[in-house]
Parts: structure tokens; sequence; C-alpha cells
């Protein structure tokens, strides 16, 4: 049975926490940040079927950031694309579950993403090719704050805007900090939202991690018609773990033993 997206939303990042400390890997801050905008992709938005992930006329969604591929994964085993127990074996030797998603690794994964600046490109490509022969399906893309700074994001905007693709719908995980510092700090990004409307883009601004929000945003894409649109979603890295929250050192840190039991007793409150 389908679980509610905010019920979703508390095991995924409970998953989240404790892959990376098990696998003693990075980016649970940029995970954590976009988990509640994936619950409420696949667990209220998105047409798809965990029975039948390659069914032709399913959305698509691709996750840019592909170094919060924890959460992407975490995402697809809660609802149902495989068994959440197999999320163990995350960034381990022998497992397809490596730290950065790769085009059919596991059900569901739709891209091989992880440099970053791809995931809006494939995506275009992707929406791109069922404009041009009917399909109904949708595409959707999470890009991180930082892979703004990729100039071939700003390529794939511009073909975006100039195709009219109206079936994508591009959201910007704009938790404000990336690797090595704020994101206004290492390039400022703002104005945001004027920049990707020159593009042609139609686009909104909203708490990333208020579920109403979110669910109102995606339930009325496109916002305008033959545009495609841009939800610009602010988010807090970290988000759910007091001690992670809007620090910069968990890019990169993974929970040690007392970190973890920390974290795991506030997912529990």
């Amino acid at each position: 049975m389908k679980k509610d997206a905010s019920a979703a939303a508390k095991e995924i990042r409970k998953s989240v926490i404790t892959m990376c400390h098990k696998s003693k890997s990075s980016h649970v801050g940029t995970a954590l940040s976009c988990v509640d905008i994936l619950s409420v992709l696949y667990f209220k938005i998105m047409n798809i079927d965990p029975d039948n992930p390659n069914h032709p006329e399913r959305d698509r969604f691709i996750l840019s950031k592909g170094h919060g591929a924890s959460a992407l994964y975490a995402a697809l085993a809660h609802r149902g694309f495989f068994p959440v127990p197999m999320l163990d074996k995350f960034y381990s030797d022998g497992s397809r579950m490596a730290g950065h998603p790769f085009l059919n690794c596991m059900p569901g994964v739709e891209a091989s993403t992880g440099s970053l600046g791809h995931g809006l490109p494939i995506a275009c490509g992707i929406s791109y090719a069922g404009k041009n022969t009917g399909k109904k399906y949708r595409v959707f893309v999470l890009l991180s704050d930082g892979e703004c700074d990729e100039g071939s994001v700003w390529e794939a905007a511009m073909f975006a805007g100039f195709h009219k693709l109206k079936n994508l719908t591009a959201i910007i995980d704009y938790n404000k900090i990336q690797s090595f510092g704020a994101v206004k700090e290492v390039l400022d990004l703002e104005p945001l939202s004027d920049k990707w409307e020159s593009f042609g883009w139609a686009v909104r601004e909203i708490n990333g991690h208020d579920m109403g929000e979110i669910e109102n945003a995606l339930m009325n894409v496109p916002f305008q018609e033959d545009k495609p649109s841009l939800i610009i979603a602010h988010t807090t890295k970290g988000k759910g773990v007091s001690y992670m929250e809007n620090r910069v050192e968990w890019h990169y840190k993974s929970p040690d033993n007392d970190e973890y039991k920390k974290a795991m007793e506030e997912m529990e409150k």
C-alpha cells in the first residue's frame, strides 16, 4: 500500500542517514534537503508503476544532482521499486547502488548523473522526444543550486524555452550551500527567478519542505501554456537533523556512531 507523502519522507530520511552512516559515504546533507520534494513526486504526483518501471507512458524523473543518490534510492525503495532491505548495500563493493546513479542501475533510475550539469540536458532530450511523438508523459528534473554554475544548465534552459517544452518541469533544490561555502559567496545566482524567466521559463518559488506548497506547485504544471516550468524550492541543507542543518561540512561528512544515534533519535520525535 502506498504511503502518505509525509510518512514516506520520514522513512526516506531515516534510510538516507542509515545508508550514509553504514557506507561512510558523503552527501548526506544534500540528500536530506531534497527528501520532501522526492516524497511528493513519488507518492503524489508522478504517473509511475513500480511493477512496470519501464512503461513507455510513465512520467520520468531525473536526479541531476546525482550526489544526492541516497535519497533517490531510498525514495524508489519505499515506493516499491525494489525491497527496502536492499538499501543496506548502498555504496558497498559489488553493489549497483553507487554513490552517483547510473542508467538502470536500479529499477526506476532514468539517467546516469553526478557530473553536474548533465541532468537538465538529458531531460530536455526526453521532453523534446515526447513532444515530437505526441506522448503524454511528463519529465521532472531536480538540480542543485551550485549546479547552476555549470554552463550546460543554461544551454539546456535556452533550448527548453525555445522549443516550448511544456512537458518539462525543473526543480532547483535551493539550500544555498555548495561544496565549500555559501552559494552567494562562491558564485551568487541572484536574481535567479529573473534569469530563468528571461530564458522563456515560467517560474514559481516555494518552501521546499512544505508538503502542501510542493504538491500545489507540481499539480499545476505547466504554469503557463507552451513554457517549461521551473520551481525554485527554498530548502535547508541537512533538513531534519539539527546538527546537520545549514552546516557546510555535511556536504562531505558521514555520521559516526554517536552522530548516527542522535540523528535517529531525532527522527523518532
